[in-house]
């Protein structure tokens, strides 16, 4: 064989092998970029992370059902969750059904070990997330919890929420998910400083989890935005620096438990402001 046809397939098979390696490399963003959430009784592992499984049925932008039909438009809905198939939710019971206050802003303030998130939570837009965030916020029930994920790669947030720490838990119902960006690109849907519910790839299966967008983050908009940081994202920025675990062997990883632990000591949200 000549060294002239040596060196062509040789080329062919370089070629060949890094178009693998790039379809590889995409699916796996791809995965990644799919994989906002905690969990719930049986669900997947994605990229080492676990992932939440609360479901709820109905409109995105009421969080009303089709099953259980609202005797009011715009009434929030929250369908109960079994905690005898997940040990790790927590019960405290659920917020008052019928139409949340559909105006203004509220003030979220999230006192954390490494310092103190401000967010400005947009009610207008989204009333029952933030019903639920300030009825489960009055029962305490983000007090000494941890953020049990990063990550470093392809996405980058930081998620909290879960009462268990482990991206397992959440309250005894779920919810359905509400403004949610609609950007041709995803790199706009969820800009830095942004505060969005956690769900799986199903429709209507938002629960307490939540993750805070600390750098360039690509997602589509099939996650309800809350609000949004106004003081504070340089705190979670300079623990993201630190990297993540694999929390099974505590190995580096891009998608795990954050290195510097972070805990949310206190949550509290004020009433809303027209």
């Amino acid at each position: 064989m000549s060294s002239t046809n040596t060196r062509e397939r040789a080329a062919a098979r370089a070629r060949l092998e890094r178009q693998m390696a790039e379809k590889l490399d995409a699916a796996r963003k791809r995965k990644q970029r799919l994989a906002i959430v905690g969990a719930a009784a049986g669900v997947l592992l994605v990229a080492g992370a676990v992932i939440w499984a609360v479901s709820s049925t109905g409109d995105k932008n009421t969080g009303a059902t089709d099953a259980t039909p609202s005797a009011e438009p715009g009434s929030c809905i929250w369908t109960p969750d079994d905690i005898t198939q997940n040990p790790d939710l927590k019960d405290v019971g659920a917020p008052p059904t019928g139409k949340a206050p559909d105006k203004g802003t509220q003030t979220m303030t999230i006192q954390m070990n490494i310092g103190t998130l401000e967010v400005e939570v947009n009610t207008a837009k989204a009333p029952c997330t933030a019903r639920s965030m300030t009825y489960l916020a009055s029962k305490n029930f983000f007090d000494n919890t941890k953020c049990h994920r990063i990550t470093t790669e392809g996405i980058k947030v930081l998620q909290c929420g879960d009462p268990a720490g482990k991206g397992s838990g959440g309250p005894t119902y779920k919810m359905a998910e509400e403004n949610l960006p609609n950007f041709t690109d995803d790199l706009k849907n969820y800009p830095i400083g942004t505060i969005a519910m956690a769900k799986t790839q199903q429709p209507n299966s938002t629960g307490s989890q939540f993750f805070i967008v600390w750098g360039d983050t690509p997602l589509p908009g099939q996650y309800t935005v809350l609000g949004k940081v106004t003081k504070g994202i340089e705190k979670i920025q300079e623990a993201a620096k630190a990297g993540a675990k694999d929390p099974e062997t505590g190995a580096d990883a891009t998608d795990g438990t954050p290195k510097t632990e972070v805990i949310i000591q206190e949550l509290t949200v004020t009433e809303p402001q027209a």
